[in-house]
């Protein structure tokens, strides 16, 4: 009698991470990111100032073209630079032992980190309901995360 072998790989369980552990990690993100963001939002406004100054228009107008600019761009290099990192994390994700793949588990790379930040305007235009999501899908996958096929998992207890 012939018997058959089926080799079986050993795999750890897979642990998502849900709504409070990332809204955790985001609130630690913003408080990392809020004194390094007034020291390079000030750089523009003196370089605003002076050239105003110089030319007699209102400076304000100018900074609230470029400010914002530079804050969806300082984000978009954070967020996208740190998730296609070797760390696959943030500072806040790593702070609380959380990292992002994409749906293999596999890092992303910087064009899918890029496509999961900016789809993140769809999570806030919903309302927020977009960043709900992952407290109700299986895979606690936000909305953004469907988008790009992504996955927000957390380091095993040990």
């Amino acid at each position: 009698m012939e018997t058959s072998q089926v080799s079986q790989a050993v795999t750890s369980p897979v642990h998502y991470a849900g709504f409070w552990l990332r809204l955790g990690a985001l609130l630690v993100d913003l408080v990392a990111s809020f004194i390094p963001s007034c020291f390079v939002a000030f750089i523009p406004i003196v370089i605003i100032k002076l050239v105003s100054a110089t030319r007699g228009f209102d400076p304000a107008v100018l900074m609230l073209e470029v400010l914002p600019l530079l804050g969806v761009v300082a984000t978009w290099l954070y967020f996208a630079g740190m998730e296609s990192s070797p760390w696959q994390a943030t500072l806040g994700k790593k702070g609380l032992g959380l990292y992002v793949t994409d749906i293999e588990g596999k890092r992303l790379s910087f064009g899918r980190a890029t496509g999961r930040t900016f789809a993140k305007y769809l999570s806030t235009a919903t309302a927020g309901v977009g960043y709900l999501l992952c407290g109700f899908t299986p895979k606690k996958q936000a909305l953004h995360d469907f988008v790009v096929d992504c996955l927000v998992l957390r380091q095993p207890r040990q």
